[in-house]
């Protein structure tokens, strides 16, 4: 059977969409409050799923900021952009908004204590992002405190090396018709340690001190569950800060600006309703390294990995929505865990990746899906196939540093195996390939090191939902 027109539309749009958020990450997705109205729903409830997600989202922009450092010549960057793909999801555990996220140690209704990191821009001119490697995500606790509109934090971080600070912040939360505005403002006090590195480059003494930051985060809801999204704030460092030879700003100006995907407001999906599918899955899969990037994989001509360098992976996924842009696709917050097997030149490694993966469903004979992924992914070694790509004296790339972290991508394809067998048994059950990426979207972004390249594995898989 054919495809129909509004099939065909599905299709091109959803690959369209995807493939620009991948290749288009300090802005928050929860920076852009956009909180879901509650309605009552007059229909019996269910169980609810296993990692049940309150809040969801997905988007992408461009962050631009001023380099706060003295340039040596005319020509050098005055300003630095990134793109940054951002994700949100929020349930009972913990959360992940954009570039900061949390696990609960403690929680009621006003108040969370939770163990925290959010990401850390340092803003040198886009050439000297990878070697310097000031960028990072920091990690550390905070309290927050929601009193209706108002929201405030306090948190205490370090770096990698111990180089201590910590800031409060106030937001208020105000929402009219289309559009959402959140005024805020924050303190940062900062070690001696930590202005001495990040801003003396160990050169200089600056001291310890406080820096404030102000500004104004909106969204504009546009239609259906499509929004815009913005951030203008102004920073202003401390004098000590100011004084030193290495820095020539006082004020450092940073926006952004892009779009996002979240729940509409008007039209709440509730996993625990009957009304919605309450709908979970577990997807077991098999995968086997290729150098080739993802144009020579979808052309059928992947190169085999001389080392066989070979992994296997389980992913968890639940549903947070049943359509997107009122098309007919399925949304799945969907957490997963990867094992990279030792072979000659690498040894066993793990990876952990977040993501949200959409599915669109149409009948050719079985049923068949076209699968998309978004997400992070973080592995605690390079993997050989990486590091081949990216770093040392042989590689593709030359860089001098590789990142832990990069944008994840899953492209998928599969086919129910019920309707294959004529197996209500087995309705529930799918076969397929996907492709496994990690990059770092074309040196667009310093939250990803600044770097060109990645990884692709091949990957067979079986898929129940339950």
């Amino acid at each position: 059977m054919l495809l129909d027109h509004h099939n065909i539309i599905c299709l091109a749009l959803i690959s369209g969409l995807c493939s620009s958020i991948s290749y288009a990450e300090n802005v928050p997705v929860d920076n852009i409050v956009l909180e879901v109205r509650e309605h009552s729903l007059d229909v019996d409830t269910v169980e609810a799923p296993a990692l049940n997600v309150n809040k969801w989202g997905i988007g992408i922009g461009m962050r631009r900021a001023d380099i706060p450092f003295a340039v040596k010549d005319d020509n050098e960057d005055t300003a630095v952009y990134d793109i940054l793909p951002l994700m949100r999801f929020e349930n009972d555990y913990g959360f992940l908004h954009g570039l900061e996220g949390g696990i609960h140690l403690w929680k009621n209704e006003d108040n969370q204590v939770n163990v925290y990191s959010r990401f850390r821009f340092h803003d040198v001119p886009k050439a000297f992002q990878n070697s310097i490697k000031g960028q990072s995500f920091d990690f550390g606790l905070q309290y927050r405190y929601i009193d209706g509109p108002w929201e405030s934090d306090i948190a205490v971080l370090s770096d990698h090396y111990q180089r201590n600070y910590s800031y409060t912040r106030i937001k208020y939360n105000w929402q009219q018709g289309s559009w959402s505005l959140v005024p805020f403002a924050e303190l940062q006090w900062k070690s001696a340690d930590f202005n001495n590195h990040y801003y003396g480059f160990d050169k200089e003494d600056a001291g310890a001190g406080v820096s404030m930051t102000g500004g104004l985060e909106g969204s504009y809801h546009v239609a259906s569950n499509f929004y815009l999204i913005g951030q203008l704030g102004l920073t202003r460092l401390e004098d000590d800060v100011y004084d030193l030879d290495s820095v020539n700003k006082n004020y450092q100006v940073e926006s952004f600006f892009g779009f996002a995907f979240y729940p509409e407001y008007d039209k709440p999906f509730n996993p625990t309703s009957t009304q919605h599918k309450n709908d979970e899955y577990l997807r077991l899969a098999y995968g086997w390294a290729t150098p080739s990037d993802i144009g020579g994989i979808l052309k059928f001509q992947a190169e085999r990995d001389s080392e066989n360098n070979q992994m296997s992976s389980v992913f968890y996924g639940t549903q947070i929505a049943d359509s997107l842009l009122t098309m007919p696709i399925d949304l799945y917050f969907t957490p997963g865990l990867v094992w990279h097997y030792s072979s000659d030149v690498q040894q066993d490694i793990t990876e952990v990746v977040l993501a949200i993966k959409g599915f669109y469903t149409f009948k050719l004979g079985p049923r068949w899906r076209l699968g998309i992924a978004e997400g992070l992914s973080y592995v605690f070694d390079i993997t050989y196939i990486e590091g081949f790509e990216l770093t040392g004296e042989d590689s593709k790339r030359g860089y001098e540093n590789s990142s832990k972290l990069l944008n994840y991508l899953d492209f998928s394809f599969d086919v129910n195996v019920g309707d294959i067998f004529g197996s209500k048994a087995l309705a529930k059950t799918w076969f397929g390939y996907s492709i496994h990426h990690r990059s770092g979207i074309f040196e667009s972004s310093s939250v990803f090191g600044r770097i060109k390249g990645g990884s692709n594995y091949q990957t067979v898989y079986l898929q129940w939902h339950f």
